[in-house]
């Protein structure tokens, strides 16, 4: 990599081709969604052990209410819009929506979980009897078995983003002219643009936790490992001083896929990247082989290969597509090029109620939109190991004085690179906000603009970062990560019981509710064989052989969220 392309300012010629009156518009219309993690919790501060409630509808098919890992980690989906007001305004009513039926229980207001008593304390998630309900639980056991169910509960807010298809029908000819691979075509320009996108997120995944790192802390209960060498915050906290994100580091969010089975993905064109996951999925791993794959009629896990499944790799950033009916991500990505780049690096927020908040929305979409224009050459192997090495560093150590990282042109102050990076976005941040408007049309100046520039107030302040507040806070009220979390859990369930849910947004939900209960039960009458033979024709599809699986809801009408996506596991 040469260091001109390491140059944080934007090419003169993409900022010009944005600039242009036809382009300008359409930077501001990409769609933005969220997908919240949530831990139902007991008044104690407990997992739940409560199956999932039956009002909030069936976590197997209802388009916005689901669950993750366990049946106590509720998963909160918003649809895409291009308004990110409207996007949090559904967020919130999805909450109040939850809090109206899950009684005494809490939804726990961090990334890292609550006081746990071991794996075994963590219920899986069930989503009925039917084949595509029993392969999901069954991935999530599998899931256990590998890393532990521990690591499998913490939480986290997924950032969705893409462009509108009218902006790559206009920017077509100015991206094929990179010729960094084949744009013969506008999907060709769009999978090569956003897996560049997702290339640049990684280079600078760090910026993610030092400025939005929420985990700082964890429960001495939640570490398995007695040679952590975390320090001791109090008898029941242990903590890093300059952590942004635990959840980030090597005792959180990332699972070790890496040791001992010679995964990495290949991020140099969408190609190259699907066929290394279905490699992953397809080749069996002796790492994974002693833990059986049906054992005494039960599956352990789906099989002992690489990956269960694509999505087990847990990496920081994903290109995705919507899915058709147990069709597995790669595919669809294969046939149907990408439909929008999700960031899951972000850690919950435990100051704002709903893990998020405006501003750090208006600056994530401003961040990608600048990743997507800068130059992305492909990632070396060293380029490859200096990423790895800067997200722990960034995610243990982010708020550090003088901590350096690692690029082509030698050692950078993290601060300093963070700055360059932020300086260089101004010019993108000013055209997108020459186009921004209110719901009603009204001209709205200066809202991205004031994001970056908060977010270049705690690049230059690391005190003023979440992890930092999050600490100080701690200390001041002399309290450890648990008591803390809590009382932050119990100030936003406070905040929902004092809002009213809009009767219509009731109505919709509870119809959803109702719906989504129907379709789990059609799906359960629509199995047309046992769950070996299920299995069997789910990994039999190939790129040219559709899934042999009939979809029981091939008449309901497709539903659009966040995840642009909901895929079957």
């Amino acid at each position: 990599m040469s260091k001109q392309r390491l140059t944080a300012e934007l090419p003169a010629r993409r900022l010009k081709m944005v600039s242009d009156p036809a382009i300008r518009p359409l930077i501001t219309q990409g769609l933005v969604g969220l997908e919240k993690e949530t831990l139902r919790v007991t008044p104690d501060g407990r997992v739940s052990l409560s199956p999932h409630p039956p009002a909030l509808g069936s976590a197997l098919t209802h388009p916005h209410i689901t669950t993750d890992f366990s049946e106590a980690l509720l998963e909160l989906v918003t649809p895409a819009l291009s308004d990110p007001r409207a996007v949090l305004d559904f967020l919130r009513d999805l909450h109040l929506f939850v809090y109206q039926h899950i009684g005494d229980e809490r939804l726990w207001a961090g990334s890292m979980p609550c006081v746990i008593g071991g794996g075994t304390d963590i219920p899986l998630a069930e989503y009925g009897t039917s084949n595509a309900a029993q392969m999901k639980t069954a991935y999530r056991r599998g899931l256990g078995n590998r890393y532990g169910r521990v690591m499998q509960i913490i939480a986290g807010v997924h950032f969705n983003f893409s462009l509108p298809e009218a902006f790559w029908d206009c920017v077509h000819s100015e991206f094929a002219a990179d010729r960094s691979a084949d744009q013969t075509t506008v999907l060709g320009t769009r999978d090569t643009a956003y897996m560049g996108m997702v290339r640049n997120l990684q280079r600078l995944g760090w910026v993610v936790p030092y400025l939005f790192g929420a985990s700082p802390a964890v429960c001495k209960s939640f570490v398995q490992d007695a040679n952590a060498d975390l320090d001791a915050f109090d008898d029941k906290t242990l903590f890093y001083p300059f952590a942004t994100s635990l959840r980030m580091g090597d005792i959180g969010y990332q699972n070790r896929q890496e040791e001992g089975t010679g995964l990495k993905a290949n991020y140099d064109s969408l190609d190259a990247y699907t066929r290394s996951l279905t490699w992953a999925i397809r080749t069996p791993c002796p790492h994974y082989e002693p833990l059986g794959v049906k054992v005494n009629g039960r599956w352990e896990q789906l099989n002992d290969h690489v990956l269960q499944i694509e999505n087990e790799y847990y990496s920081t950033v994903r290109p995705k597509q919507l899915t058709d009916w147990m069709e597995f991500p790669t595919l669809a990505l294969r046939r149907r090029g990408i439909r929008y780049v999700e960031l899951r690096s972000v850690d919950v927020n435990l100051f704002e109620p709903l893990g998020i908040e405006l501003e750090q929305m208006r600056f994530l979409s401003l961040f990608m939109l600048y990743c997507l224009l800068m130059p992305s050459p492909t990632i070396s192997p060293r380029e490859r190991r200096w990423i790895d090495a800067n997200e722990v560093l960034a995610a243990h150590r982010g708020r550090e004085p003088g901590l350096m990282l690692q690029r082509a042109d030698g050692q950078i102050a993290l601060r300093d690179w963070g700055q360059q990076v932020l300086s260089a976005m101004e010019p993108l941040a000013a055209l997108m906000d020459g186009q921004a408007g209110d719901q009603d049309g009204n001209q709205v100046g200066g809202e991205v603009s004031a994001a970056l520039k908060a977010q270049q107030f705690k690049m230059a302040e690391p005190e003023a970062t979440p992890s930092a507040r999050v600490l100080a806070e701690m200390r001041a009220s002399g309290e450890g990560f648990a008591e803390f979390a809590r009382r932050l859990t119990e100030r936003h369930r406070d905040d929902f019981r004092r809002l009213e849910l809009d009767p219509a947004r009731a109505a919709l939900f509870q119809r959803m509710a109702v719906e989504s209960l129907d379709r789990q039960a059609q799906i359960e009458a629509g199995d047309d064989c046992d769950f070996d033979t299920f299995l069997a024709r789910y990994f039999a599809q190939t790129e040219s052989q559709p899934v042999a699986l009939r979809s029981p809801l091939a008449e309901a009408p497709a539903v659009q969220t966040a995840a642009t996506n909901k895929e079957p596991v």
